[in-house]
C-alpha cells in the first residue's frame, strides 16, 4: 500500500467514525495492519519526514500519549507534547486562537480533552487536520485499533456480535459507531440511565440498514454475551467521574465480564477492554489474564493505529 496516494484522506479532521464512509474505515484499517507489518519486518516508513504533531492534553494519559508520540517518531516527523498547563490554552487563551496560531507551526493537532464541542471548535480554526485522541463523548481512535485487533484474530469483521458489557460511555458510542459501518451485531448491555447517546444510537441503527449491520441495546448482560465473538468492557467511572464510584459500583453490579459471563460467547471469543481496567470490578483478574484476553493486542495497536491516521492524514 502507497500511502502516496492517500488522496481523499489528506488534510481532513478525524473527531469521530461518523467522519468517514464504512470504505474508508476499512481503508483506515487496512493502512494500520500494513503499517504494523512494515514496522514487525524492520522495514523503515518514514512518510512523514520533516512533520510535526502537536499533541494537546487536557486528560491524563498512558497509551494515547505514548503511542501517537512513537507512531510519530517511527513515521519519521516531530511529535510535541503540549500540557494544557503549559500552553496559555491552560490560561484563557481563545480554542480560535490556538487553533490559528499552530496552523502557522504545525503540520497536525491531535487532541485529547473533555468536550467534544471543544475538539469541534479547534478543527473549525484549525487550517491543519485535528485528530480527536478522546472526549467524554467519542474515542474513535480507540475504535480503529478495536476493529483491527478483531480483525487480527477472527478474520473479518462483519457478521460477527459484539457484545458491550458496562457504560454506554464514549467508547460505547465508537464501537457503536464502527459496528454499524462494518456490518457486526453490536449488543450494548448497560444498566438503567447508563445508556449510550441516543443521537448516535439513532444515526448508526440508520447506517446498519444500508451496511447490513446490527445494533441491540438490552439490559440482560447475558443477551449481549450469548454466542458472542468478542466481548467488551471499559471502567464504570472515567475519568471525570471518580465522584460517582461507590454509586457506579452498586449500579453496575452484575455487568462485569467474569468467567461465567464468558462461557456464554463463543469457544473462541477474544475479549477486549481499552484499559487502564479495574480489575475485580468491569472485568475479572482470571479473564483478562486469561487465554481469551487480547487485551494487550489491542494495546499494541493504538500504535498502529494511530500511525495510520497520521500517515493517511498529515
Amino acid at each position: 500500500m502507497s500511502f502516496l496516494t492517500k488522496g481523499v484522506f489528506q488534510g481532513k479532521d478525524f473527531l469521530a467514525i461518523n467522519n468517514v464512509s464504512p470504505a474508508e474505515l476499512e481503508y483506515i484499517i487496512d493502512a494500520a495492519a500494513d503499517l504494523k507489518a512494515r514496522l514487525k519486518a524492520g522495514e523503515p516508513h518514514p512518510y512523514l519526514a520533516g512533520k510535526t504533531l502537536g499533541m494537546i492534553f487536557r486528560k491524563s494519559s498512558t497509551r494515547t500519549r505514548v503511542s501517537f508520540e512513537v507512531g510519530m517518531y517511527q513515521l519519521g516527523g516531530c511529535p510535541l507534547f503540549l500540557s494544557s498547563q503549559d500552553i496559555q490554552l491552560g490560561r484563557g487563551e481563545p480554542i480560535s486562537d490556538t487553533a490559528r496560531t499552530l496552523s502557522r507551526y504545525l503540520n497536525g493537532i491531535m487532541i485529547r480533552t473533555f468536550d467534544q464541542e471543544e475538539v469541534e471548535e479547534l478543527a473549525r480554526y484549525a487550517d491543519i487536520p485535528v485528530i480527536n485522541g478522546l472526549t467524554d463523548l467519542h474515542h474513535p481512535t480507540q475504535a480503529v485499533a478495536d476493529m483491527l485487533t478483531i480483525k487480527e484474530h477472527k478474520g473479518r469483521l462483519k457478521g460477527l456480535k459484539l457484545g458491550f458489557i458496562g457504560d454506554g460511555n464514549n467508547v460505547a458510542h465508537s464501537l457503536i459507531e464502527a459496528g454499524s459501518k462494518l456490518g457486526l451485531k453490536v449488543f450494548v448491555a448497560c444498566p438503567p440511565g447508563y445508556d449510550p447517546d441516543a443521537a448516535i444510537v439513532q444515526k448508526a441503527v440508520s447506517e446498519a440498514a444500508v451496511t447490513g449491520a446490527e445494533i441491540h441495546l438490552v439490559r440482560d448482560p447475558r443477551e449481549a454475551a450469548d454466542g458472542a465473538d468478542a466481548l467488551y468492557t471499559d471502567v464504570w467511572a472515567s475519568m471525570g467521574q471518580e465522584a460517582e464510584q461507590k454509586k457506579r459500583e452498586q449500579e453496575f453490579a452484575g455487568f462485569q465480564i467474569n468467567s461465567g459471563l464468558l462461557k456464554l460467547a463463543k469457544p473462541d471469543a477474544v475479549v477486549l477492554h481499552c484499559l487502564p481496567a479495574h480489575r475485580g470490578e468491569e472485568i475479572t483478574e482470571e479473564v483478562i489474564e486469561g487465554p481469551q484476553s487480547v487485551v494487550f493486542d489491542e494495546a499494541e495497536n493504538r500504535l498502529h493505529a494511530h500511525k495510520a491516521l497520521l500517515a493517511l492524514l498529515l
